[in-house]
């Protein structure tokens, strides 16, 4: 219990004033429903004696409606402030969170499903918000406001009945702290669970239309129920420990009770308790069931949100791999682009994913990079990006490690376009504007336009209005690349990287925007990988990669007279480039 506490000190130092406050309140609105059972108690004693009188009566029920109304505003403020701060809390971890997913890098995402991470933003810091909220007001009415009843039993009704009355609570505590180990274990697992679930449902949601192609509905029905079961059976778990409170907490409760009643008519018979503190006593030791119940609520609720905490710090605590330079370089532009003897391997990699890659791309040069399926151009491209750790070798902008400057100034250089792009569910004109929502219409249009997506507008139902659906589901692969390259045209980098971003486009598209391409980013550096050796001839070098390795560099004519892979595959795709002239000339 006081290790969630602890945990979330750092909250409760930020927020101390509206705590303070609402602990104050509570503690007054305790004090005052303190008076109403003794008022009641002293009632009976006067009937008892033959002193009421009207007056007296007046003056008790005046009294009890001040009373009444007091606790009722207090109790509203003080509920305000606690009830507020869980919703503050929630928002700042949900803002911790999100700050942090953006600063991971690919390796975080791999060993993390995206399910899982859901769940903790969502289910997690709930439970830690109703901690925050509920969990505080169960804390200070099982200990402040069990206190305050105590010490009144004792000192002005009787010590011996107080003390014969709170016997059982030691076992309750035991009990209960018992509970507590067992619920937050539980816990953690059906969060998991819940964790798994999420991302089934994801998985489903964007692999549907491969599911149907498949016909695989029943089992990916099948497959859902046993996650859902799962998720089912530990929380059946959790809630098997939860129900053992209630029932605990009354046994205990009635043996306080018939405790009070028998040894109270004990004291009342050997006259050492009027009757009306007897009645007094019962309305104290039922004020007192609250705080009883409240303990295994505070219990309960600590431990879920410990737990969840838990969970939630285990991913704020997750160290990024690919760190801020402590002391950054800043250079105003880049320069020179070299690649010293790079060798590279992903951090799942049994092997080298590059391996003594050196080259030299000064400023508005093309670069081209050509090789087979899973030859590193990617690889290369990312050493850019600086997604993962540096390999061996060095990687310089402007004659400056790329590891010395500035993750913001870095990316504020680069323009990236993969080859499976990622469009949000937005209109095409929000997802073409994410880079650079500043830009003129001018601007976007020109941008448009290199990237030939101008005669696609036509076709669409509200041309650049039009919602694109989740992950662009409503556009071709086709669009959904060109639809990207225009995000990173409009963002108007210094240096392009083109990942096999056209390979859904057909031959004559291609050309048409590497055409474009050249004439809109003329004097700046652009690098484009690609299995089309058309979209690289202009290129000022050319790098042929095979396992990792240059094995080939130089322009298009150089590598023509090598006669290596580069010349192979150049004229069988001229073979085939003429094979589909003669179709479209004979159809």
């Amino acid at each position: 219990m006081l290790s969630v506490m602890r945990k979330l000190g750092w909250f409760f130092r930020e927020e101390w004033k509206r705590y303070t406050i609402a602990v104050v309140l509570l503690v007054i609105a305790g004090i005052l429903e303190i008076f109403p059972p003794m008022l009641v108690g002293r009632a009976i004693d006067e009937i008892a004696l033959g002193h009421m009188t009207w007056g007296y009566i007046v003056r008790t029920i005046s009294t009890l409606v001040i009373i009444t109304v007091s606790v009722y505003i207090i109790s509203y403020i003080w509920g305000y402030g606690l009830f507020g701060g869980a919703f503050v809390v929630e928002r700042l971890m949900r803002g911790r969170l999100m700050g942090h997913f953006l600063k991971m890098t690919p390796t975080f995402y791999e060993k993390n499903r995206t399910g899982d991470l859901m769940a903790r933003a969502t289910n997690d810091l709930q439970a830690l918000a109703q901690t925050a909220g509920f969990g505080i007001l169960t804390l200070l009415d099982s200990t402040l406001w069990m206190a305050t009843l105590l010490v009144t039993m004792t000192i002005f009704v009787s010590w011996k009945l107080t003390l014969a009355a709170i016997l059982p609570l030691p076992i309750m505590a035991i009990l209960v702290s018992y509970y507590g180990g067992w619920i937050h274990k539980r816990y953690m697992a059906a969060q998991d669970a819940f964790g798994d679930m999420n991302e089934g449902v994801l998985e489903t949601v964007s692999g549907i239309r491969v599911i149907r192609a498949y016909t695989q509905e029943r089992s990916a029905e099948k497959q859902f129920a046993d996650v859902t079961q799962d998720v089912l059976e530990k929380n059946i778990a959790v809630v098997r420990i939860d129900s053992l409170f209630e029932p605990t907490i009354k046994i205990l409760v009635g043996v306080s009770y018939m405790i009070g009643l028998g040894y109270g008519a004990y004291l009342v018979f050997h006259n050492e308790l009027t009757i009306g503190a007897l009645v007094s006593f019962n309305v104290y030791l039922g004020m007192l069931i609250w705080p009883m119940f409240a303990i295994g609520e505070l219990i309960n609720i600590m431990q879920r949100g410990n737990a969840s905490l838990d969970r939630v710090n285990e991913v704020l605590t997750y160290n990024p791999d690919v760190p801020e330079p402590a002391a950054a370089a800043e250079p105003s532009q880049p320069g020179r682009m070299e690649f010293q003897n790079v060798t590279f391997r992903y951090p799942s990699s049994a092997v080298d994913n590059l391996s003594d890659v050196s080259f030299v791309l000064e400023p508005g040069q093309t670069l081209g990079i050509v090789g087979r399926t899973g030859s590193g151009k990617t690889t290369l491209i990312k050493q850019l990006l600086r997604e993962y750790p540096p390999g061996e070798g060095s990687v310089r902008l402007s004659d400056v490690p790329i590891e010395t400057i500035s993750m913001n100034r870095l990316k504020s250089w680069l323009g990236y376009v993969p080859q499976e792009p990622f469009l949000f569910s937005r209109t095409i004109r929000r997802n073409m504007l994410f880079g650079n929502e500043q830009a003129s219409e001018e601007e976007l249009t020109a941008a448009v336009k290199a990237s030939a997506f101008a005669k696609d507008l036509a076709f669409l139902p509200e041309g650049l209005e039009t919602i694109v659906g989740e992950k662009g589901v409503a556009l071709s692969g086709g669009q959904k690349q060109r639809v990207s390259l225009v995000r990173a045209l409009v963002a108007d980098p210094s240096i392009l990287m083109l990942d096999d971003s056209m390979s859904a486009v057909d031959a004559r598209t291609e050309a048409e925007i590497i055409h474009n391409l050249r004439e809109a980013r003329a004097g700046k550096t652009t690098i484009i990988a690609t299995h089309r050796l058309s979209a690289v001839h202009h290129a000022d070098q050319i790098l042929v990669l095979d396992g990792g390795r240059v094995v080939e560099r130089g322009t298009h004519e150089e590598l023509l007279q090598l006669g290596g892979w580069y010349r192979e595959q150049f004229d069988r795709q001229q073979a085939e480039a003429r094979q589909e002239e003669r179709g479209e000339d004979t159809t």
